[in-house]
């Protein structure tokens, strides 16, 4: 029976084509859910040059070395990786600091990568750089899996539709779909697209949907992921549930109260 202790290490990058759709959001929050769970995960902003993923989870006074010192050999893999304050499974990688434009190779991302494995982590997510350019063909070089991330708009189904081809094209088999920003009352109103309408364009397995949430915003001006609020928000749960399914536990027993947090899940993935 596998353990917490011996699963093998997964590398899973999260990706959109379209910015500006709630991809490092979702890095955050994941990454944050599967740590809870127990599992050893290092996150890595590899959006080079406008990194943000240090923002939401609170860690930006702490970036002193970042991986390209690493490569550069100016210092130790350890002393880039920075871990979280309030779970200590859980790391930071920056690719290099804010506004430098270095030049990472998929060679430099691999040798990262498989550096982490060595260390002991058990997840790995990558946020991706938004678009389809070098960046974005250096960050799915280590990845095994990835989460695609959109929103229920036509522009950014488009990009996501687009970038799940290329995906296909280098050999990714294990795509997974991430709805952001989806509001009930609009679908409702067929003022936006459901869940299933756009799992259907996109055409790649569901790993969950994530309804817009104003508490998104104060969370990530406070630089604590959604996931860590004492007050309990229908998006934390949703992001909770969905790493549950990204490894593979089963989902939390729904609240024995009339509906409970979990009816508006189900009415998201079309299950009511």
């Amino acid at each position: 029976m596998t353990t917490k202790d011996t699963v093998a290490c997964r590398v899973i990058v999260i990706t959109s084509g379209k910015g500006g759709v709630g991809k490092t959001t979702a890095t955050a929050n994941l990454g944050m859910c599967i740590a809870r769970l127990g599992y050893r995960v290092a996150l890595i902003d590899a959006d080079i040059g406008l990194r943000n993923l240090d923002l939401l989870l609170g860690l930006e006074n702490r970036v002193v070395y970042t991986a390209m010192e690493v490569i550069e050999g100016q210092c130790r893999l350890e002393q880039a990786l920075i871990r979280d304050k309030r779970w200590k499974n859980l790391s930071m990688l920056a690719m290099s600091k804010n506004r430098q434009r270095y030049n990472i190779t998929r060679r430099n991302m691999m040798m990262i990568v498989d550096s982490i494995k060595d260390r002991g982590y058990q997840y790995i997510l990558i946020d991706c750089p938004a678009g389809i350019d070098a960046g974005f063909v250096n960050a799915i070089a280590p990845a095994d899996e990835a989460v695609l991330v959109t929103t229920p708009e036509i522009t950014a189904i488009r990009d996501a539709d687009r970038v799940a081809g290329l995906l296909e094209a280098n050999d990714f088999y294990n795509v997974r779909l991430l709805a952001n920003r989806v509001r009930p009352d609009m679908i409702k109103q067929n003022d936006m697209m459901s869940v299933d309408d756009v799992q259907g364009m996109i055409g790649v397995p569901l790993l969950g949907a994530i309804p817009e949430d104003k508490n998104v915003i104060i969370s990530t001006n406070r630089g604590e992921p959604l996931v860590l609020q004492k007050t309990i928000t229908l998006a934390g749960v949703a992001f909770e549930e969905a790493a549950r399914r990204l490894v593979g536990l089963p989902q939390a027993t729904e609240e024995p109260t009339s509906g409970g947090w979990f009816a508006p899940l189900r009415r998201l993935w079309g299950q009511d």
